[in-house]
């Protein structure tokens, strides 16, 4: 790994210091980590990853924009910003149509990012799913149907997006496998 990685991983370990994923005691940085480990993985550049592990500090921690541009340069924090929710305090339902409209035509790396986020996610919930059943929507903020639709929505968009020439494009392919998943065990 690279410098930059490294420092993403200490940025993002510091920013979500003290945050737990939801309804759990596993520290939070475990899923950045698993979102720069499948774009490694998928062969992604060093500032892909970089903003993978990145890409929640603007939306759940205190850190600026300009912190992420004095840090690890403008193409990172632009890749940040570009799989963030604009605004947070916005209804669920608001967010969820703005970041599926929005991936219909974002820029690939930005969906590469935003695809290996909602694999981590989605696999999170795959699992919790197999091991707990149907008790486990009520940790969200919707039921287990808005949760379904926003998945489909979002494995279709991946889908259509697949590109057989580009490699990096098998995790939209994962993302679609995992829903299907989550669909049979609901």
């Amino acid at each position: 790994m690279t410098e930059l990685i490294f420092k993403a991983i200490e940025f993002a370990a510091k920013a979500h210091r003290s945050q737990y994923r939801k309804g759990t005691l596993l520290p939070y940085i475990f899923h950045p980590l698993e979102v720069g480990k499948i774009l490694l993985e998928a062969g992604c550049s060093e500032q892909i990853v970089a903003a993978g592990i990145l890409h929640d500090t603007l939306e759940d921690t205190s850190a600026k924009y300009e912190d992420l541009v004095n840090n690890f340069g403008p193409v990172v924090a632009d890749l940040v910003i570009g799989t963030s929710e604009p605004d947070k305090k916005d209804t669920w339902e608001n967010r969820k149509l703005h970041t599926i409209n929005w991936l219909k035509t974002a820029p690939i790396n930005v969906l590469l990012i935003a695809a290996a986020d909602k694999l981590s996610n989605f696999q999170t919930t795959k699992d919790d799913l197999s091991r707990y059943g149907d008790v486990i929507w009520k940790k969200f903020n919707r039921g287990k149907e808005q949760q379904r639709w926003y998945m489909q929505s979002l494995a279709e968009i991946f889908w259509s997006r697949i590109d057989d020439n580009d490699c990096r494009t098998a995790i939209f392919e994962e993302v679609g496998k995992v829903v299907k998943k989550i669909s049979a065990l609901s």
